[in-house]
């Protein structure tokens, strides 16, 4: 189902763009995603057996599961047999048509196939070559699979998130490869600047550690501006107060006063303007050396009123809090609905897959959702006759000798 005012493919901002994506799982599909959605023409190559994360379910949809689902729209599938002297001539041949490939094999498979950088951009020099693994190409432990859990655990997120006494927690979604996504899609379009200025294309080389590490911002630079470990605040702030969860008296409540105006006037409408008068409390640096009476005073405040009550006192006053949705109740919000960030496409059969829709509004080159996320091989034919003037009779023999599906 075509989104009222989306264009149609070709439009967007990467229309003309060629992306050969050899990656699967999370951080890879959804970097050419990304791509995808801002109007590249992305194939993924799959193993016959297809992306590992068809298989991720339940929930399914169709039999496609929701994991795979919710990182490949808007591509085609070629369903191809890496492994056959055969299959690696018909990526190569693609990869001569492609502006930019993405892989995340571990370091130095690509090469097992002849689709490694050195051996594509020696004929194909204005190639953009993007490889995301989980230690990157150098460094001891180059040769390590890389998963997000291990990653987050390994790489310092773990060790700050979670309750301040209790066990160490992992976020709730695979954050680490979502980031490395989005870092690798950066850098690709840096690239295709570059290779618009020079002609020249360029190896990116991305790495999940590298990823978490560059997204610890203010944590990271707190213990190299001070030699302290970070610790886990739970739902607090490390450097600002009161910035977290409150029990209100039907729930919790989210609170992020960012300034010592927004902390006087809190304590004004909530009445509570001892806890304003006291001069500890005037100033943020005063309330994070005095986080640990203060806060227990703000939550005896917090439990006697309802959380839609405290909203409606706070919100005109512009300070910042909110309610903890689930994710039925966000997906459902007005301003989720308002933003056009819950998309309906239909597939050929009919079918209607909903999916979040692209983040970035841009007024003269929106993206938009153009395809469903594809079935295994669903372009496999298409696109070696079209593409590669493959005949009918070689591509069914190319099936027999189990080269595609």
């Amino acid at each position: 189902m075509k989104t009222p005012g989306m264009p149609e493919f070709g439009l967007g901002a990467l229309a003309g763009l060629r992306v050969l994506d050899f990656s699967r799982v999370l951080a890879g599909p959804y970097c050419s995603m990304l791509l995808a959605d801002m109007g590249a023409d992305v194939i993924k190559i799959e193993s016959l057996s297809g992306d590992d994360t068809r298989q991720w379910g339940p929930p399914w949809q169709d039999g496609e599961s929701a994991y795979y689902l919710s990182a490949n729209r808007n591509k085609r599938s070629l369903a191809l047999n890496l492994k056959h002297p055969k299959g690696q001539e018909i990526a190569r041949r693609l990869a001569k048509m492609a502006d930019v490939i993405i892989e995340n094999f571990k370091v130095g498979g690509m090469s097992n196939f002849g689709l490694d950088y050195e051996s594509l951009s020696t004929s194909h020099p204005g190639l953009i070559y993007c490889s995301l693994t989980g230690y990157g190409q150098t460094g001891p432990k180059r040769l390590q699979a890389g998963y997000d859990f291990i990653i987050q655990a390994e790489a310092g997120l773990m060790s700050i998130t979670g309750p301040v006494d209790g066990e160490p927690f992992k976020a709730g979604v695979a954050i680490v490869d979502v980031t490395a996504g989005l870092f690798a899609s950066n850098a690709i379009l840096a690239a295709l600047l570059h290779r618009n200025r020079t002609g020249e294309g360029q190896y990116i080389d991305v790495s999940l550690f590298d990823s978490q590490l560059g997204w610890l911002v203010n944590v990271a630079q707190n213990y190299l501006v001070q030699g302290v470990s970070p610790k886990r605040y739970g739902n607090a702030h490390a450097n600002i107060v009161p910035y977290q969860t409150f029990q209100t008296k039907d729930g919790y409540l989210a609170l992020a006063v960012g300034n010592d105006k927004q902390y006087r006037e809190l304590c004004h409408a909530a009445g509570c303007l001892d806890l304003w008068e006291d001069e500890r409390f005037q100033t943020n640096p005063g309330r994070v050396a005095a986080r640990e009476e203060l806060i227990p005073l703000l939550q005896h405040v917090f439990l006697s009123r309802v959380t839609l009550a405290w909203l409606e006192l706070l919100e005109p006053l512009g300070i910042p809090a909110g309610a903890i949705n689930d994710i039925p109740t966000t997906i459902k919000d007005d301003q989720t609905l308002a933003r056009g960030m819950i998309q309906e496409v239909a597939r050929e059969d009919g079918q209607i897959v909903r999916l979040i829709g692209p983040v970035a509004k841009m007024s003269k080159t929106p993206a938009c959702i153009r395809s469903a996320p594809p079935r295994l091989g669903e372009h496999t034919r298409l696109i070696l006759s079209q593409e590669l003037g493959f005949e009918t009779e070689e591509i069914n023999a190319l099936v027999q000798e189990k080269v595609i599906a």
